[in-house]
């Protein structure tokens, strides 16, 4: 397994050891000792897929209270995968960190609590797992809008399909405090 650092330093990506021969492939898509000994103690307790059409952007979404940390891959298809830190007093509040998931690269990328997290579909459809470290709860769903200006992630596609919620998504600058996550060193 291969560590790849991103310019949130809690964000990150593992891109796992692939053994494939004529007949196919197998790699593990997490073993908790080897997650571990990589600094990721992680235990999950829901895992979500999602399928999406081509230029279906998603996010950027975040859970608070009780926030998910996510570990993302790709199982049909190719996505570009984007974690903004939104913890307040985090030194990197604000930014953002992109990487390119796809059923050929088998990329895992780690978003840790306290991070909002959006993607975009870049191949015709994708198939998305989501694993997470806590249970999603529609009463504390969030948003923050996917082309914040003060962000200024630099989205692959222009005219996305979004969701009703996804279009009304508050900009980061105008959601209060208290309603998210705070930044403990």
């Amino acid at each position: 397994m291969k560590l790849i650092k991103t310019p949130l330093p809690e964000c990150l990506v593992i891109e796992p050891t692939v053994h494939g021969d004529a007949r196919g492939f197998f790699y593990e898509s997490f073993h908790a000792a080897k997650f571990a000994g990589i600094g990721l103690d992680l235990k999950f307790v829901q895992t979500n897929v999602s399928r999406s059409a081509q230029n279906v952007l998603r996010g950027l979404h975040y859970q608070y209270p009780n926030p998910q940390g996510k570990l993302v891959s790709v199982l049909e298809g190719e996505v570009y995968d984007v974690a903004v830190d939104i913890r307040v007093g985090s030194p990197n509040f604000g930014r953002w960190a992109a990487v390119v998931l796809s059923a050929e690269n088998k990329r895992h990328f780690w978003i840790p609590e306290g991070f909002a997290h959006g993607f975009a579909v870049l191949s015709e459809n994708a198939t998305f797992s989501y694993q997470c470290t806590n249970l999603y709860e529609h009463a504390h769903d969030a948003s923050v809008r996917w082309n914040d200006a003060a962000i200024g992630i630099d989205w692959p596609i222009s005219a996305p399909l979004l969701s009703d919620k996804d279009q009304r998504a508050p900009f980061l600058a105008d959601i209060a405090h208290e309603k998210l996550p705070k930044y403990t060193p």
